[in-house]
């Protein structure tokens, strides 16, 4: 007698799979789920079906796109197209995580979407991340969805973004995520070197090559073999120094100054700019040849005035990063307030510095809205030294300046430093500017009272 053939369930098949995975219908409801999406969320099979997705992974009674998510559920059951994305889902435990969302259609004999197979690929946690990328508002997530799908690869990404954006964080997340996360991360900034100092740190030179070459030096391709080269503000790069680098990029291989041989490399490039390339490339400043090179996989890194929503989130993560700036946390509505009502044009940097301010003012005492000090944006406010928008300190009153200013005789008081502070309310320049110190002096006695504070 023969032998009947027993197919092997759905079930069976998709516990086969290695990452969580569930079917949903068009109502949000699951209809299977395998093993690991059970354990995964903590429940079993009977407590799964029949509930809604949202309900499962987002611990919500609406769907995730009610709540800023891009629901892959769209694209699936509307165009019949597979869809990746990325969201925030809560484990068995209740805590945060970043997810990988890769949705297909199911169909059925007639071809028209039955369900949807998505199949969840969970990062690792942030604390593992050091909050590289901190927040989850759309812009974000959209972003972090797509570096996720590029951070495997071996491909050149381009990222561009205003200054202050945090586009070397982004570089970060990108080498964290390949598979060269366990190698070096260099970084050299094209914005900072002269011409004769940017080609011997990327591509080294051997001893004698020009005056002052008193020994060989090794280039930052050979220190990043292995691992990822970030070069940032390329759009700094000489024209001569562009060649240069497209040979680099496109033979994996280097020669330095005054060298004879080219030695091969193994780097993974990624560039950044917050300058317009392609003008660069109609103007004839920027290399045509080498802007499709590295334009591979360009990212858009979003202003921090695009993503309010995670601005309450970025204030908290850098207080906790001051000394005792724990003592701050949380921060209460009024502060939060204040700080959504900036439109923020230096970016993130430009919140960091507004954080470190208000934890000087406050001087121990809780944060509030007075210790908040968002400047005008300098580009709105280029009228002139003789325009209004130029602010100025008003002078500390005639005790102050007996009795905290006149220094001839001893070291600046700290009175003086923190009294400068309040009248400049936080301005640095301003403030060094009255007590006629250099403002990286200034700072350097604010560092030294953050220190006697913790």
């Amino acid at each position: 007698m023969k032998k009947k053939n027993i197919m092997p369930s759905c079930e069976q098949l998709i516990d086969m799979l290695p990452d969580p995975f569930v079917v949903i219908d068009r109502d949000y409801r699951i209809v299977a789920a395998n093993a690991k999406y059970r354990r995964h969320y903590g429940m079993e099979s009977g407590e799964l079906i029949g509930r809604r997705c949202h309900e499962i992974s987002h611990h919500s009674s609406v769907p995730c796109s009610q709540h800023g998510e891009h629901c892959p559920m769209d694209a699936v059951f509307e165009h019949g197209q597979a869809s990746q994305v990325m969201h925030v889902h809560y484990d068995s435990d209740g805590r945060e995580e970043w997810v990988q969302l890769s949705a297909n259609p199911i169909l059925d004999e007639k071809g028209v979407p039955m369900y949807m197979g998505e199949y969840i690929q969970p990062l690792r946690p942030a604390s593992e991340d050091n909050r590289l990328l901190v927040g989850r508002s759309p812009p974000l997530m959209r972003m972090v969805s797509l570096l996720q799908r590029v951070a495997p690869t071996q491909t050149t990404v381009l990222l561009q973004g205003e200054s202050g954006v945090g586009k070397e964080q982004v570089a970060k997340y990108l080498h964290r995520y390949s598979e060269r996360m366990n190698g070096p991360f260099i970084v050299v900034d094209c914005g900072v070197l002269g011409e004769s100092l940017i080609e011997s740190e990327l591509f080294g030179h051997v001893k004698g090559s020009f005056t002052g070459a008193t020994h060989q030096k090794k280039g930052l391709f050979e220190a990043a073999h292995g691992g990822t080269l970030f070069i940032d503000e390329i759009g700094e790069l000489p024209l001569a120094l562009q060649t240069k680098l497209l040979r680099a990029l496109e033979t994996n291989s280097i020669r330095p100054i005054g060298g004879t041989e080219y030695i091969e490399t193994n780097v993974r490039v990624i560039a950044a700019t917050n300058r317009c390339l392609q003008d660069m490339v109609r103007e004839g400043s920027f290399r045509q040849d080498l802007y499709y090179r590295l334009s591979a996989f360009p990212i858009h890194v979003p202003p921090l005035r695009e993503r309010k929503g995670d601005i309450t989130a970025l204030a908290e993560y850098f207080l906790a990063q001051l000394p005792d700036g724990d003592r701050h946390l949380p921060l209460t509505p009024e502060v939060i307030e204040a700080l959504l009502v900036h439109d923020y044009p230096g970016n993130v940097r430009e919140l960091k510095n507004i954080i470190e301010r208000a934890a000087i003012l406050a001087a121990g005492s809780p944060i509030s809205t007075e210790h908040i000090v968002c400047e005008a944006d300098p580009v709105e406010n280029r009228a002139g030294a003789e325009g209004p928008a130029q602010e100025e300190a008003d002078p500390l009153d005639d005790t102050q300046l007996d009795q905290l200013l006149n220094r001839r005789g001893g070291r600046l008081p700290d009175e003086a430093i923190l009294a400068a502070l309040k009248r400049a309310r936080g301005h640095r320049q301003l403030a060094a500017s009255m007590l006629e110190i250099s403002e990286r002096t200034l700072y350097r006695h604010i560092q030294r009272l953050r220190a006697l504070e913790a």
